[in-house]
């Protein structure tokens, strides 16, 4: 169930037997020589569909750009600052707390955007108090990376071992290789592997060091077939957590 192709009665109906709706939160951003640069948005949304299917959920639109800062020394990538990422989550979420939504469960496909929204929950919080809606209190937040899931994770050590590296990584090459296709890019890679280890200081400084945007990882790997069992990994995981989070009061 898809917030934007749903009519307002239809919403009025939801929520009078769940209080809890899902965002899929990504990036637009270079995903090294043959990943889609909206690899995490194409993940996210992917995965938070299933997971709306599977639980009879409201799926909201996908936040498609996400903090992505240190990415745009390579072109086509996108990025909003963490104040703008901030105020656009308090944004989305107060008028759904008006309507009586309180369970906000955002499934990301971005690393960099995991600080970013720890600290939008707190002062979105902090701002539903302060405007003295009557359930302020009760609305919940939570961040759900799906790269993090514990079945996601085995998997990618079982598939790749030490070539699955921390972007542009061929479990996120393969889930994208799953969802589109005909998308599927070829490029040489030198080295197989990405170089890893070093902290990011900055866009020029990612792109000087990282210099075809891989960190670690080996996306040759991936395949179509591969992206289906991350799918199904990761809809089965985020579904039971998903409705665990809907039981906090």
């Amino acid at each position: 169930m898809q917030l934007q192709l749903c009519a307002w009665p239809e919403v009025e109906a939801y929520l009078a037997r769940s209080r809890g709706i899902i965002f899929p939160i990504g990036s637009t951003e270079q995903h090294g020589p043959t990943g889609l640069i909206g690899t995490d948005a194409i993940c996210a949304e992917t995965i938070a569909k299933g997971v709306g299917e599977a639980t009879d959920a409201l799926v909201g639109p996908t936040i498609n750009v996400g903090m992505a800062l240190h990415h745009t020394a390579f072109p086509g990538s996108i990025s909003l600052r963490p104040t703008t990422l901030i105020a656009l989550i308090q944004d989305y979420i107060k008028p759904l707390a008006r309507a009586g939504f309180t369970h906000f469960y955002f499934i990301n496909g971005h690393g960099g955007n995991m600080a970013t929204l720890k600290a939008a929950f707190s002062e979105t919080y902090a701002a539903l108090a302060d405007l003295g809606l009557p359930q302020a209190d009760r609305v919940r937040c939570k961040l759900a990376n799906w790269f993090l899931c514990k079945s996601v994770y085995q998997l990618a050590k079982k598939l790749y071992g030490n070539q699955e590296g921390s972007h542009a990584t061929p479990s996120e090459v393969a889930l994208t290789q799953f969802v589109y296709p005909e998308a599927i890019k070829q490029a040489p890679l030198d080295p197989p592997v990405a170089p890893s280890g070093r902290s990011i200081y900055g866009a020029a400084d990612f792109r000087r060091f990282y210099t075809d945007g891989r960190m670690g990882s080996n996306p040759d790997l991936a395949t179509p077939e591969h992206g289906q069992q991350f799918y199904t990994a990761a809809v089965k995981e985020m579904s039971d957590d998903y409705l665990k989070f809907l039981a906090i009061s």
